[in-house]
């Protein structure tokens, strides 16, 4: 149990953050050099530099060629060739690996576990440069949410994992009193076992925040785990496997505990999620294959966090320039390129009271249209927050929204200092009306955002409610400075299971999420239909095996 000594401070610390619900963290989000090293970013750079256009440092069983699959919407060339392995040589490589590590035990998987998390902290620059040139964030979304913000996820689902595996006792004895008779006294032993082989399947945008929960919370909970990556961002999830599997070797396990499926093939990835040793499935994604998962998939636990219409709705304000550019923001970071990005604003087509006096509903558009310009105006600043649009068919998607409405804002396409062949684009408002909801009440991934102009601010309501019970959604902003009116989005977040975010106006915005704070989707309505993190994310994925045998009562005094 050397390893779990020796992390147990960071598990103590974990475990309470999850009781206190406070801000924590180990891993400091800044990319300080004093945090990460004077050359820390320097060398994290020159080492993902190294990698490319060679042979990703991998040998796994199965492999029947090397292929290369990433297309940075940078438009550096990756040509990262990885191993392309036999998807059954690999469910049969995890087979081999379970029992050795079901043996190990929730105490010794923990140790690794956690010793497999602090070597990827100290490379946090070599994986955020992996995940910007993959995905398109920015730099310091990259480091952020590639790095310390993915590492507080898979921590806290290990610390969850040993929450609900400490609470099963590792044996007991069972004595039942029978009158005059000598009681029944029996040895009972109860063992965590896993429900087998996991398969993570991760999404072109967040290839370590998303892929890090499922991936430890199976590892910690005692199951060989198959990590697929998109074809479009493999090489943050290569680095990670490649840890997890250095460390494994160096205990003495079989690193094919942990394996990468590149499977450019659709085929495979159906493959593997439709084997019959494949026991929980982690899923980042289009509805249409999460559904297809939990459809096809019957022998698996399905996790899936797929699409929804997240939906921010706007009362009355008494900060509103403030509220402009929170919302400006949440709409320019990352291209809107995130699960949790506002889509639909409901604006009553009366307008709004503000601190500012009355704002019409088309002033409301105007004034956000010039907070959008104004974050964009210095194009350094903009880069940085907006990244790069990852793909074809997002860039495809703007267009096609632009002509769908009144046009509020259009896209500008922007230059970027560094990597002038990028396609940067500032977001696209289009004004709908209320009965548009053909339009609106679908999800439009990328920096699209609609003015849906409603009947009254009670209708603001009736429109979310109907369009998150439908769709579902990852988050539902409100402002408002009437508390009836808030209470009553209190009660539609409750109804439609979508958390709630109130009059942000300062540096915390709808789309972001804080480990050991915020519940990511509630796994209650049909965006999500699990939770990051909580006991009902980890605690499925073992089962307790017993034994008991009699033992002779005690002897009459």
């Amino acid at each position: 149990m050397h390893l779990f000594d020796t992390h147990r401070a960071l598990l103590d610390g974990a475990l309470d953050a999850l009781t206190t619900r406070g801000h924590w963290t180990p891993f400091p989000e800044s990319p300080s050099p004093k945090v990460y090293g004077e050359t820390g970013q320097a060398d994290g750079q020159a080492a993902v530099s190294a990698l490319l256009g060679k042979d990703y440092p991998l040998q796994q069983p199965g492999e029947r060629a090397r292929a290369a699959t990433e297309r940075s919407p940078y438009s550096v060339a990756v040509d990262v060739r990885y191993p392309d392995c036999d998807v059954h040589a690999l469910v049969a490589a995890a087979e081999a690996a379970e029992p050795a590590w079901q043996a190990l035990g929730p105490q010794g998987r923990t140790g690794v576990l956690l010793e497999a998390l602090m070597r990827i902290h100290r490379r946090s620059h070599e994986i955020a440069h992996a995940v910007m040139l993959t995905t398109g964030q920015g730099p310091m979304m990259a480091f952020q949410a590639g790095g310390p913000h993915a590492q507080d996820r898979a921590l806290e689902a290990i610390a969850y994992a040993w929450k609900a595996m400490a609470d099963v006792p590792a044996q007991a004895i069972w004595n039942k009193p029978q009158g005059k008779n000598p009681p029944l006294v029996m040895q009972k032993h109860y063992e965590i076992v896993g429900r087998g082989v996991a398969l993570v399947i991760g999404c072109a945008t967040f290839p370590t925040w998303n892929t890090y929960p499922g991936l430890f919370a199976a590892l910690a909970t005692g199951n060989p785990v198959i990590v697929k990556p998109h074809p479009n961002a493999v090489l943050p999830a290569a680095i990670s496997v490649s840890i997890l599997r250095d460390v494994l070797v160096e205990q003495g396990l079989d690193p094919n505990t942990v394996t990468l499926a590149l499977s450019p093939r659709a085929e495979d990835t159906q493959a593997l999620a439709t084997h019959p040793a494949v026991a929980s499935i982690d899923f980042t994604g289009s509805t249409q294959f999460g559904q297809w998962l939990i459809g096809n998939a019957r022998q698996a636990r399905v996790y899936a966090e797929m699409a929804g219409v997240n939906t921010v709705i706007i009362e009355s304000t008494d900060q509103y320039g403030a509220m402009l550019r929170n919302i400006a923001f949440t709409l320019s970071l990352y291209s809107g390129q995130m699960c949790t990005t506002t889509q639909n604003i409901l604006i009553p087509r009366g307008g709004i009271a503000t601190d500012e006096g009355h704002k019409s509903f088309e002033q409301v558009g105007a004034d956000l249209a010039a907070a959008v310009t104004e974050l964009a105006s210095n194009p350094r600043v903009a880069t940085s927050v907006l990244g790069a649009v990852g793909s074809p068919d997002t860039l495809a998607r703007m267009q096609q929204a632009s002509g769908k409405g009144r046009l509020v804002l259009a896209s500008r396409a922007l230059p970027h200092p560094e990597f002038p062949t990028a396609q940067i684009h500032t977001p696209v408002i289009v004004a709908l009306e209320q009965t548009d909801g053909a339009i609106y009440g679908n999800e439009c991934f990328g920096p699209v955002s609609y003015l849906v102009a409603t009947d009254s601010g009670a209708a603001s309501l009736d429109v979310a409610r109907s369009t998150l019970l439908a769709h579902g959604a990852l988050t539902l902003g409100v402002y408002s400075t009437d508390r009836g009116y808030i209470d009553q989005a209190i009660a539609l977040g409750r109804r439609t299971r979508v958390a709630l975010s109130i009059n942000l106006t300062q540096g915390v915005f709808v789309n972001q999420s804080a480990a050991f704070s915020d519940y990511h989707a509630t796994g209650g309505n049909p965006a999500a239909n699990a939770s990051y993190t909580s006991l009902a994310f980890v605690a499925d994925r073992f089962v307790v095996v017993q034994r008991r045998e009699h033992v002779a009562a005690p002897a009459a005094a």
